[in-house]
């Protein structure tokens, strides 16, 4: 037998040249019941422990093993590489059981989810099966404005496989630029991708560490802050044909790498921690267990990773990952929990398995064998537009009906919703008594107020941090007010009453809004500290007639209370002080609950959803201990927002809340008139009728 040194000596040999094939050839059904054992781990942390094992980091490195392997012996043999027929055969391979899971969890969803949460649904549906959904998620954690998502989607977990996808396109690409330097400098393929690895698992890792210190949520699903894990897989199975420990090192390695890899998730908040240099922990877990291969000892853990239960197991991995988190979702939304119990998480788990295999046996193998795709590179592209069209065209036609419907429920909405109107004396209601209540649950991304135009001429910011804050009315000529709504998003949502009356009234409005943020002076230090200091500076720069705030804050039922945000008297005496009418918008209610959901699941006029306005407001309005300053006006609308004193999710055909503490816009506005009355005696007598 020819020895590796002596397959090194003549790399021209043909003889070389198969054995070097050899190396990265052969099943690995070790690795293979890895990858079930990684899953499994996922399944029982997402269903028992309601945490992240690092199951998912695992599954990913395996992944990149296993394609390396496939490039390598590609490019040892010499054989062409042909990317463009790789890229449509690994997803045409992919498609079918996502597609699958996709179009079951939104028949799920259809019939058993809250109305609210569908526009999300679908919307994530579209970025899940076209690989997406990790940039889809990365931009909803950092956008205040995003869906409320207190619970989970059932396509949450298509991040990881959004990513997988990515990096199938990717890397192929990498093997190509290595095969080029080797037809180029005549070098051998394994050097050339050791160090083309090696760069990308530094650069992104350098970037992960420095990303998830600083915006972890982002980084999270970043496919830049997970590439080093991929590279990681990829240098082993560089490796591991150079490796070879002796048996007990073997054995150890393996129990070893076991007990790291199943501990992890216990021991760290993986979800919190991810995906920085502490990912290495599990990573290098799972590299220990196929670095000790196939031991060859009875005692080795290999002895039951492939064994051919676990094996088997292991084909069904992608299925049982797929498949248990929309199971789980959707029982968590069906029993109102927020983590499944023992009995009902080992139900769960039990039938995603089944489900797993079947789905395996019934619908991937068939797939895999299908024999017509792979005659030609256009028939594969036909399977992978035919599967990718399955969600595409129903989802979006979908979307196109309820968009049809909302108009036309639009146009009658003055008769039919009158909303805050109802509370007027001796309102009469003359509309559709089977009318729904606005907004739909379609149209809830659009319940977010705001002013149409960046700031510009007189009123664009000096300050370059408020370019994209800053917004206004079209220019008024000769406006009778010049009128600043500065604060939070409670604020913003407040003018959807405040631009009806502005627009009738001749103001100019013009706003500065810092999500998550009161206005007020606020401490050095204070994480809105800066954003508040740039908004009175902007507000000193225009030296409006008026500026309109919020002057308490609710905390949710659970909370401490109402009060008036720190700094906020040191601010109205600033601002009033240079001539300059302060109007503090009393808060509204914050809940624990969504109560749009909540009418949508039992009714509007289900009691479960009513509120005492003293379990989420203090007795009596905080901001009036400021009413002794000269120029400063409280304003509170609680009796429009929770008439009777009782909060409720409806009123008047219009759904007062789209979330758990924000007013919808289609409330909002029919408060116009109301506010209008109230708002006249701060405006000053250039603004009365």
């Amino acid at each position: 037998m020819t020895s590796l040194r002596e397959h090194e000596a003549t790399p021209g040999a043909g003889a070389s040249t198969a054995g070097r094939v050899a190396r990265y050839s052969g099943f690995r059904p070790e690795v293979q019941g890895l990858r079930f054992v990684a899953v499994l781990l996922v399944v029982l942390y997402h269903v028992f422990l309601d945490r992240v094992s690092g199951g998912v980091d695992i599954f990913l490195l395996i992944s990149a093993f296993f394609l390396t392997l496939s490039f390598v012996r590609k490019l040892e043999a010499g054989r062409p590489l042909a990317i463009g027929r790789y890229w449509l055969h690994v997803f045409k391979r992919l498609l079918p059981l996502a597609v699958l899971t996709v179009l079951g969890t939104l028949v799920l969803a259809w019939l058993l989810f809250p109305e609210a949460r569908i526009d999300r649904i679908r919307t994530e549906a579209l970025a899940s099966v076209f690989y997406v959904q990790n940039w889809a998620l990365a931009l909803a954690e950092v956008d205040y404005y995003a869906a409320d998502a207190s619970t989970a989607s059932p396509f949450q977990h298509f991040w990881s496989l959004s990513v997988q996808g990515q990096v199938f396109l990717l890397w192929p690409l990498v093997f190509g630029a290595a095969w080029l330097l080797t037809r180029w400098r005549g070098w051998r393929p394994v050097p050339v991708l050791a160090g083309m690895f090696g760069l990308i698992f530094a650069a992104s890792l350098a970037w992960s560490v420095h990303s998830t210190a600083t915006q972890q949520a982002f980084a999270y699903f970043d496919t830049r802050t997970r590439l080093w894990e991929f590279a990681l897989g990829s240098l082993l199975a560089l490796a591991v044909p150079y490796l070879n420990p002796p048996r007990a090192a073997r054995v150890a390695l393996g129990w070893a790498g076991l007990l790291s890899m199943v501990s992890v998730g216990l021991l760290i908040d993986v979800q919190g921690a991810f995906p920085g240099w502490i990912a290495l922990w599990p990573l290098l877990s799972a590299a220990a267990i196929i670095v000790a291969g196939q031991s060859g000892s009875p005692f080795g853990l290999d002895r039951i990773l492939a064994s051919k239960p676990l094996v088997r197991l292991g084909d069904a991995s992608y299925a049982l990952y797929l498949i248990h988190w929309p199971l789980l979702i959707t029982y968590l939304v069906l029993r109102d929990r927020p983590v499944a119990g023992p009995r009902s998480g080992a139900v769960i788990i039990l039938v995603s398995l089944v489900l797993a295999v079947l789905a395996t046996k019934l619908v991937e193998r068939p797939f895999q064998r299908w024999a017509w795709p792979e005659q030609s590179k256009r028939r594969l592209a036909v399977s992978v537009a035919v599967s990718l069209a399955l969600v595409a065209v129903p989802v979006l036609a979908w979307q196109q009906v309820d968009a049809r419907r909302a108009a036309v429920l639009a146009e009658e909405a003055a008769r039919n919703n009158p909303g805050a109107a109802v509370l007027r004396p001796g309102f009469e209601f003359r509309g559709d008594p089977q009318a729904p209540a606005l907004p739909l649950a379609s149209a809830l991304q659009d319940e977010w107020v705001g002013l149409p135009e960046p700031c510009s001429g007189e009123f664009a910011p000096a300050q370059e941090p408020l370019e994209e804050s800053c917004r206004q009315t079209p220019l008024v000529q000769d406006p009778t007010r010049t009128v600043l709504v500065v604060g939070n998003s409670h604020m913003e949502q407040f003018m959807g009453a405040v631009i009806p009356l502005a627009e009738e009234r001749n103001w100019q409005l013009v706003s500065v809004l810092q999500p998550g943020c009161p206005f007020a002076v606020r401490p050095e230090g204070d994480e809105c500290h800066e954003g508040n200091r740039l908004a009175l500076d902007y507000v000193e720069q225009v030296d409006p007639d008026m500026v309109l705030t919020t002057s308490t804050y609710a905390a949710r039922m659970d909370g401490p209370g109402e009060t008036v945000p720190s700094g906020y008297p040191e601010l109205v005496d600033r601002l009033t002080s240079q001539g300059i009418e302060v109007v503090g918008f009393r808060d509204n209610p914050r809940f624990d609950f969504n109560p749009y959901e909540c009418a949508e699941r039992h009714g509007a006029g289900a009691a479960r959803c009513d509120v005492p306005v003293p379990q989420v407001l203090a007795p009596v309005n905080p901001a009036d201990a400021l009413l002794d300053r000269p120029g400063f006006t409280s304003l509170d609308l609680t009796d429009l927002i929770c008439p009777d004193g009782v909060c409720r999710p409806v009123v008047g055909n219009v759904h007062v809340f789209m979330d758990a503490h924000h007013l919808s816009w289609a409330y909002t506005r029919t408060m116009a008139p109301a506010l209008e009355e109230r708002l006249l005696g701060a405006a000053g007598p250039e603004a009365s009728l």
